[in-house]
Parts: structure tokens; C-alpha cells; sequence
């Protein structure tokens, strides 16, 4: 693919913009005007990155053969029917792809909400999908994108506060997602709990909420983003190759996960915080935590156009593009009377694209269509393109592409996957003029098809290389290419090969005792035995007193467990020091500062702090520890405001004086937690994580502590890895010199020598700091779970309110509830019940 090898062949030709306030030399990362993200090969962050790969792999084991075929991934119907929600951020082109998606779900008998941006709502309920708004408004995040196409902010959109605006809304959204999870319809008020989570990867959110859930959750995206050495990150521009080039394929990944983190890392964690009541992630971690969990992957391309690379493993799916049925379009008299009036015309259009000037950039279409002396359809999208009236020329309103593509000679673009996917579909020859995102990287796989000319940067876009990429596109040779991809993509089963993907990749759930063609949902023990219950039969059993419901506990089928992981001990302490660092001389400054922010607010009505640009709006629904997660609690915390935001601010009935003096009072709290915290906790943890992983580096034995979930779980963790590493230190000095020299001779004793001597260090500093640190890490996780309460009394109350759904479905259908408690009462006395602990 001669665009792939130029982009990583040579230095970028483009300089980056000037910026004065913003340094844009991160140690070899720059970004262009392009938005491409130019990354020296031999910069010291690669290099960092490059040997971490090792260590925080993407894979497990890489598949030997070829990726499966469509006939593999199709497979038998799902064991269970889930409340599956769809969670996108992004344009129309954005969500199409998943109406799709969630229409097919919906016929394999799932519950389907489609949780996106207000303005989609009647796209989503045309479609037959139940619809729940995430806020965040998608015109503001295509026109802030196009402002800044790269990671890095330009000097004007700092000017302006854009990016304040954008963390506003991404702390908006984050919130949103997690409400579409566990609240009812917004319209007709009907209960959900997700049981899954699709979504796609800019949502954010997923991976958090899957946690605080414990369900499982799968990833669906049209843009490559799981690291491969068969071509760059698609927003990746790398220079200075080594001759061995492959691996820095990978590492662009890593760059650019790296820079996302630092942009949106401290949101993420506030919200973690504050609503899921979780622990922050580390930044360490934050980069890599969906290849560390090896979330599965679906994603919608050809694998004509571009096949699954051999080193991706086997829980990534490329199924091809998701087509939606086509739409029952009835074309008005204007578009019809233009179409037969002549040959077929080209499409030039860039959707929800939100251009600055749509004046000039209308010009220079009018302008290439006339030298061209072809016919064109204009579509007006979200920038409004409009100019003169024009014989040859039509502006177009909202028209499905489906429809449209058949009747017209070639389409011009932005390059979004849905647009591109359509176009090849119907056989026409492309020109891309891509924005940002993934829109230069299906540029350059339809140029690599000979489908379409070299895409052209937004920016670069003048009347001559418009008229050439026109012309380029009505050639023959251009024809073909388009309509041999669109042979191979006839061939695909893209929507049914990605449910077919959904299904292979969940996780084994248990399914209830009582009503096995339900999944399990809670867990109860009676005696010695326990249970799996679904939320329908907890409800029946529970309204006919079979069963006490404060006894029942959620049932997580999908645990997520985050470890922040340590290379070294020299990193870690220094990576946990700063942190501890930069907590407390943000609460230090809290200090003053908060009692200043409540006296210039005039009083006590700190609300305007909810809006703050660290936290963003955030309206949680706490439940009281005293309401036991009744449907009347959920009732009550849905209508309470987030008072208490994470700067904690009181209501506004209070005094002046009081309000600022328990401002500071918190401040000052916060303040003195983070450093008992870190020097208690997190230091120690970082010593003892760091020492235990040092032998692995070099070809030793790395022993694992065990999950520390508790108090009890942290005393053993801390009692086992004392006694071990002690022992170990003792011994290894004369057994790794034997092993060496039995197993390799001279050079095998050397090497074990040094093992031997160099072990003793890791594992008495790894002994001794972990009599501090996992007991530490125990008692500080038993002091969250206190916390986490809120979040499952939250989740517990949802199921409630859905299993009393759930039971008057099952009453409507005249079925009676005694034979459910008949059959509960049978199996109690069942003394072959599998007894499984896999509960919250």
C-alpha cells in the first residue's frame, strides 16, 4: 500500500503549526495541520513505549492460521436474551452502522437500547430501537474535531476555551452512559439493567460501567485501534524507522493511546470517582487497560478492502461493513426531474462535517464542476453548502445514501467509514478529502484499491487537484477497481457475522435455578447451598415470602479486576510519589482556594462548582445506606441532586462563614487522606509491585501475591509473600548457580549467579515492603467497598424495579407463581445443588 509505506518512509514534508503557549515537541511527537500525529522512531517516548510492549501485551497467542472465515463466526443462537446497551459518540455516520447492529440483535430476541447524542432520537425510534440521550451535543464535537484534528489543542481553540467546553461534555457524556445502563425509558418509563455493553471506543465510558456492573462488554469500531505490525495507527505519521520497522508499527498505537490519556485521563477518574465510586487508574495503566483486559474487538470493514492482520488474536472479528435494510425513499419531483434529465451526476458531499467557512469551500466545488463538465449533486450536510443555482448542479438535503448511490457515476467525500462503505457497495469510484480521524486511513485503502485518486486533506483542497481527483474517478480503470471491491463485499455478512462475533465472545453465565431460560442475576444463599436467581423469579419468590431479599447478592457474570502494574521499583515509587505529589498540592490549594470560590459565589450555594471544568455536570444517584436498594429508593434517587460534588460543596441553607470554613475543612481532609493514603498505601505498593515483577526482567520466576479484594485477602497476600520472598532470598544465591551450570553449562552458572545475587535484592525488598503494602492496600479497599455500597444499592434497586416488570409479563401471560415457588422449594431440597461463590 503505497500511501502506508510513504507515511511511514520518510519525515513529514508538513511543519506543525506555531504554536506560543503550547509545546507540541513531546519528546519526538508532533502534530501536523493534518492531524496526523508525526512520531520519531528513535524519540526516548517510543523507545519507553517499545519495551513495554513486552510486558503489557495485546494478545495472548497469535492465531496460527487465517482469520475465521464468516461460516465460523455464524453459530447457533444465544443461550440467553440480554438488555443490551449500544453506547456511540459521534456523527450520524457514527451511529448508522449500529442501527444496524441493534436491529439484528433485536431479531435474535435481545432488548436493545441505543444510548447516544438527544439529536438522534428519531433516527434511533425509526428504526424500532429504544433510545436513551448521553447529552453531549455531536455538531459541537465535529466542529471541535475539525479545529483540532490531531491530540494536541491549537493556540485559538485554547483562546476560545474549547477545550474546557469539550471536557464539559465528555463529563456529561461519561455520566450519560453510565445512566443508560441501569434507567428506565425516558418515555415510557419502562425499567432496564444492562446485562452487555456494545460500543464503540470514543464513547469512553464502557469499559468503567462494565466494570461497576461486572457484565461483559464488547467493543465494535469502522477505525483500526488495536496495536498490529502490519501497518500504522491510522492517525500515526512515523519517521527516523529503525531497518527492523514492524514493532514501530505498534508503538504508534501506544503514542496515540498514550496522548488520548492524558487529555481525557483526569475526567475519566473524577467520574470513576465521584458516580462509580471506583478506584482511579492509574496513568501507567490508563493507556493500556482495554489490551491489558483483552476486550474483544469487532470491526465493521471488508475484509476485502482490508483483510484481518495475522498478528491480531482471536478475540478481534473483522466481519465486514453494517448495512441497514434500505429505506423506503421516495425521491421528490425536484431530484427525480434532475436525475433523468441527463447522464448520471457525482456525489460531493461531507456530512455531519462542520467546516469553518462553507462559503469558499462551496466555491471551489462549483468551480471543478464546471472545468470538469460534469453533473453534480451537492449534499448541504451540517455545514450547509449552498451557492448560485446552476443547471448541472443540484443541492441536496438529508437523502439515504443507500438509495441515492445507485443512480450516480462516482461520490466525493470526507472519507467516513459508513459513506466510504456505501459508496464501494454500489461499485462507484471514491475521492476522499478526509477531516480527521479515520477518514485519511479509508483515503489511502481506497487509493491502495485503485478505487480513487490520493485522498486530499481538507486543507489542501484547491480547484486543480479537485478537477484531477474528478477526472481520476471517471476513468475506466477507476470503475473497475470500485466494482471489483464491490464484488468481494457482496460476499460479506457484515451485521449478521458481527451479532454471530457478540455471541462467540460472552462470557459463560449461569443461568437461574428456578427458570433456567433466564440468566442469573442475583445470588442466595439458604443454608449451605446458594442459588443463581434471575431477576424475574427473585422478584416472584420474594413477593410470596419464599425468600428474604435483603439475602440476595448481585451476581457479576463478567468481574472486571484493574491492577495498576508496576515495571519496576524505581518507577513505581516515582510514578506513585508524583501522584501523591500532585493530589495533595491540588487539595493544598484547595485549601484557600475554595473557601475564595464560595465567597465570591455569594453564600452557600456552592452549585456552580457542579459545572466546574475538572468535574463537568454530574448528576448521580446515590442511595441512602439505610433504603436497602428498594425501587422506592431508586424512585427517590433519581429526583436528588448531586450535592455533593468532588470538590464538596453543602446546600445552600448554610451560612456564609460555615459554608467557606467547611469548604476548607474538606479541602484540608482531602489533603491529609492523600498523604496518609500514599505513604500508608500507595508508595509501599509500588515498592513491593515494583521489586516483585524486577526478577521477571531478567528471566526470573515472577510469584503472584493473589487478588487483595479485603482486609483478610490483604494480611494473607502480605503474610505469603513475606514468608516466600524471604525464603526464596535465602536460597536462590546457591540454587540458581546449580540450575544455571545443569542446565547451561559455564555460561549457565554465570548467568545464574548473577540471577542468584541479583534476586536477593528484589526479593528481600519485595518481602519486606509487603508487610506494609498489602495489608495497606486490603484496608484501604474494605474503606472503598463502604463507599462502592451507594453504587450497588443503585444497581440492586434497577434489577428490582426490572424483575417487578419482568414478573408482571409473566403473570400477563397466565402463567401462575406458584409453579415457581414449587419448583424453588423443590431444588432446596435438592442435595446435588452446585454450590458456586461467584458473587458480589
Amino acid at each position: 500500500m503505497k500511501h502506508l509505506e510513504a507515511s511511514v518512509a520518510t519525515e513529514p514534508q508538513d511543519q506543525p503549526p506555531s504554536y506560543e503557549a503550547v509545546q507540541q515537541d513531546l519528546e519526538g511527537i508532533r502534530v501536523n495541520d493534518d492531524g496526523r500525529i508525526s512520531i520519531d522512531a528513535s524519540s526516548r517516548l517510543c523507545r519507553t513505549l517499545s519495551r513495554l510492549i513486552p510486558t503489557s501485551p495485546i494478545q495472548s497467542t497469535p492465531p496460527s492460521g487465517p482469520p475465521p472465515s464468516y461460516e465460523d463466526l455464524i453459530t447457533a443462537p444465544p443461550r440467553f436474551n440480554l438488555n443490551i446497551v449500544i453506547q456511540i459518540v459521534g456523527s450520524r455516520g457514527d451511529v448508522q452502522p449500529f442501527i444496524a447492529l441493534g436491529t439484528e440483535l433485536q431479531r435474535t430476541g435481545h432488548r436493545v437500547r441505543i444510548a447516544t447524542h438527544n439529536v438522534f432520537e428519531k433516527f434511533v425510534a425509526e428504526a424500532g430501537l429504544e433510545f436513551f440521550p448521553i447529552g453531549g451535543d455531536p455538531a459541537d464535537l465535529m466542529s471541535y474535531m475539525v479545529k483540532n484534528p490531531g491530540l494536541i489543542p491549537s493556540m485559538k481553540s485554547l483562546q476560545k476555551g474549547d477545550i474546557q467546553k469539550n471536557r464539559l461534555m465528555m463529563a456529561e457524556i461519561l455520566h450519560g452512559c453510565w445512566q443508560s445502563c441501569l434507567m428506565p425509558d425516558p418515555v415510557t418509563s419502562t425499567p432496564f439493567v444492562a446485562d452487555a455493553i456494545i460500543a464503540n471506543p470514543p464513547s469512553f465510558a464502557h469499559v468503567h460501567c462494565a466494570q461497576a456492573l461486572g457484565i461483559p462488554l464488547h467493543l465494535m469500531f469502522t477505525m483500526p485501534w488495536t496495536a498490529t505490525r502490519a501497518f500504522p495507527h491510522p492517525l500515526g505519521n512515523i519517521y527516523n524507522i529503525p531497518p527492523d520497522q514492524d514493532w514501530i508499527n505498534r508503538v504508534s498505537y501506544s503514542v496515540v493511546d498514550w496522548l488520548s490519556w492524558q487529555g481525557l485521563g483526569g475526567v475519566i477518574n473524577d467520574w470513576r470517582k465521584h458516580e462509580l465510586a471506583l478506584e482511579p487508574i492509574s496513568v501507567s495503566d490508563g493507556p493500556f487497560l482495554l489490551k491489558n483486559l483483552e476486550i474483544p474487538y469487532t470491526y465493521c470493514w471488508s475484509p476485502g478492502l482490508v483483510p484481518k492482520p495475522q498478528d491480531w488474536p482471536a478475540n478481534i472479528d473483522v466481519c465486514g461493513f453494517f448495512f441497514r435494510d434500505t429505506p423506503d425513499f421516495k425521491p421528490d419531483s425536484e431530484l427525480s426531474a434532475f436525475l433523468q434529465s441527463g447522464p448520471p451526476p457525482i456525489y460531493i458531499g461531507f456530512g455531519s462535517i462542520v467546516i469553518d467557512n462553507p462559503g469558499k469551500m462551496t466555491d471551489i466545488l462549483l468551480d471543478a464542476i464546471q472545468e470538469t463538465g460534469v453533473r453534480a449533486i451537492i449534499s448541504r450536510g451540517w455545514s450547509d453548502l449552498s451557492g448560485p443555482s446552476r443547471p448541472h448542479v443540484l443541492y441536496l438535503d438529508d437523502c439515504p445514501h443507500e438509495w441515492l448511490f445507485q443512480y450516480v457515476r462516482a461520490v466525493i467525500h470526507h472519507g467516513g467509514a459508513g459513506t466510504t462503505a456505501c459508496g464501494l457497495r454500489n461499485g462507484k469510484p471514491t475521492a476522499v478529502v478526509p477531516f480527521f480521524g479515520d477518514q485519511s486511513f479509508w483515503g489511502d485503502m481506497i487509493s491502495a484499491a485503485r478505487a480513487g485518486p490520493d485522498p486530499i486533506p481538507y486543507k489542501e483542497l484547491n480547484i486543480s487537484n479537485l478537477v484531477d481527483a474528478i477526472r481520476y474517478c471517471l476513468t475506466p480503470a477507476a470503475t473497475a477497481a470500485a466494482q471489483h471491491i464491490a464484488t468481494k463485499m457482496r460476499q460479506d455478512q457484515g451485521v449478521a457475522a458481527a451479532v454471530a462475533s457478540f455471541h462467540r465472545h460472552l462470557p459463560s453465565m449461569a443461568k437461574c435455578d428456578v427458570l433456567p431460560q433466564f440468566q442469573a442475576s442475583w445470588t442466595y444463599k439458604k443454608g449451605k447451598k446458594r442459588y443463581h436467581l434471575s431477576k424475574v423469579a427473585a422478584e416472584i419468590l420474594a413477593e410470596n415470602n419464599a425468600l428474604d431479599p435483603a439475602k440476595l447478592k448481585l451476581y457479576q457474570s463478567r468481574p472486571i479486576h484493574i491492577e495498576n502494574k508496576r515495571w519496576d521499583p524505581v518507577t513505581g515509587v516515582s510514578s506513585a510519589g508524583l501522584g501523591m505529589a500532585f493530589e495533595m498540592l491540588k487539595a493544598g490549594g484547595d485549601i484557600i482556594y475554595k473557601p475564595f470560590e464560595v465567597y465570591k459565589a455569594g453564600g452557600g450555594d456552592c452549585s456552580s462548582s457542579i459545572h466546574s471544568p475538572e468535574n463537568g455536570p454530574q448528576m448521580s444517584s446515590p442511595v441512602s445506606s439505610h433504603s436497602g436498594g428498594s425501587p422506592s429508593a431508586l424512585r427517590k434517587a433519581r429526583s436528588m441532586p448531586y450535592l455533593k460534588d468532588t470538590n464538596g460543596t453543602v446546600p445552600r441553607d448554610k451560612g456564609k462563614a460555615r459554608t467557606m470554613a467547611v469548604a476548607s475543612a474538606q479541602a484540608s481532609g482531602r489533603f491529609l487522606g492523600k498523604f496518609v493514603s500514599g505513604t500508608m498505601v500507595d508508595v509501599p505498593l509500588a515498592a513491593a509491585e515494583g521489586f516483585r515483577v524486577l526478577p521477571g526482567l531478567f528471566g526470573g520466576n515472577v510469584r503472584d501475591p493473589g487478588k487483595v479484594t479485603d482486609w483478610k485477602s490483604g494480611m494473607l497476600a502480605g503474610a505469603k509473600s513475606f514468608t516466600i520472598g524471604m525464603a526464596e532470598s535465602l536460597v536462590d544465591p546457591f540454587y540458581q548457580p546449580y540450575k544455571g551450570a545443569r542446565d547451561g553449562g559455564a555460561v549457565g552458572f554465570a548467568g545464574g549467579l548473577f540471577r542468584g545475587t541479583f534476586g536477593v535484592l528484589a526479593k528481600m525488598g519485595h518481602a519486606s515492603t509487603s508487610l506494609l503494602a498489602y495489608p495497606g492496600q486490603g484496608i484501604k479497599r474494605s474503606f472503598k467497598a463502604t463507599f462502592f455500597e451507594s453504587t450497588q444499592k443503585l444497581i440492586a434497586a434497577s434489577l428490582h424495579e426490572d424483575g417487578q416488570d419482568l414478573a408482571r409479563q409473566w403473570r400477563v401471560r397466565g402463567i401462575e407463581d406458584s409453579l415457581v415457588v414449587e419448583k424453588f422449594m423443590r431444588r432446596d431440597y435438592d442435595e446435588d445443588l452446585e454450590y458456586d461463590s461467584d458473587y458480589v
